[in-house]
């Protein structure tokens, strides 16, 4: 079992001075209490680890609201019921009704993010893992070279969305581009005439972006715009808050167990 060194380091104390050591004149001069030397071992490392974990789960905040919950829309709308299988396949669902998502790097020169439209080419893992088509001379492998974590949002007009957090592979051999390749990428590369870099398959600008996807967030709407909206107003005279999609979380175990499930 771990133990910190403060946790094993003060009950070593307590063994200590609790032996009548010759030395124990000398822990006295330490000022510490009598009554920390009598708690009884339990306690004393329970009360350690309690005040060492407050300190390391402590997060923003600027309210207190007690025993209700901060963030009542999560609470609401958050689905525990739905297993892992209903949830990626929901979500793969989404994605391909969406096609398009946006791609966000960041640029190492001046930290900032950036986001770009791309459409998606396909899915691997069981469908949890997305693949997209790139010219890699753009701005974006640059970016993805040197920070290869990205995030890829999806948005539909009735309020639905997706959140996927993943990391980047950059590849360029022409087999993997072969797989994933559609004619109307040269609408966007163009054809500059040698020969080499004309928009077909076999142009080394095309590259594909392999993202492997490590969490999930996502929303899907329940009922018809007019009862959402109907709820929005209820929420809004009331207070109460709105029951409007069902909020889904795919953890990184969850998505490993997923990927290992789907390769078999």
């Amino acid at each position: 079992m771990f133990r910190s060194p403060i946790v094993s380091s003060t009950l070593n104390l307590f063994t200590f001075v609790n032996r009548n050591h010759p030395l124990r004149q000398r822990v006295r001069k330490l000022h510490i209490s009598p009554a920390f030397i009598h708690i009884p071992r339990q306690k004393l490392k329970n009360n350690i680890l309690n005040q060492a974990t407050t300190c390391k789960m402590a997060t923003f905040s600027n309210a207190d609201t007690g025993d209700k919950a901060a963030d009542p829309y999560y609470a609401k709308n958050i689905d525990t019921k739905s297993n892992l299988k209903e949830k990626v396949e929901a979500l793969a669902k989404f994605v391909s009704s969406c096609k398009f998502g946006m791609m966000t790097t960041r640029d190492a020169t001046q930290g900032k993010l950036v986001s770009r439209c791309m459409a998606v080419a396909g899915k691997e893992g069981g469908d949890i893992d997305l693949t997209f088509t790139t010219n890699t001379e753009s701005h974006k492998t640059d970016e993805l070279k040197t920070d290869k974590h990205t995030n890829i949002s999806f948005y539909d007009n009735s309020g639905q969305w997706a959140s996927i957090a993943g990391e980047v592979s950059i590849l360029t051999d022409r087999e993997a581009v072969k797989k994933y390749y559609s004619p109307s990428l040269k609408a966007w590369l163009g054809d500059l005439g040698d020969g080499i870099h004309d928009g077909s398959a076999s142009d080394p600008r095309i590259g594909i972006l392999k993202v492997k996807t490590n969490s999930v967030t996502y929303a899907l709407t329940d009922g018809t715009m007019v009862g959402r909206l109907a709820e929005i107003a209820k929420g809004t005279i009331t207070g109460e808050p709105a029951g409007v999609s069902k909020l889904r979380e795919i953890s990184e175990e969850e998505v490993r167990e997923w990927r290992a499930t789907a390769s078999r």
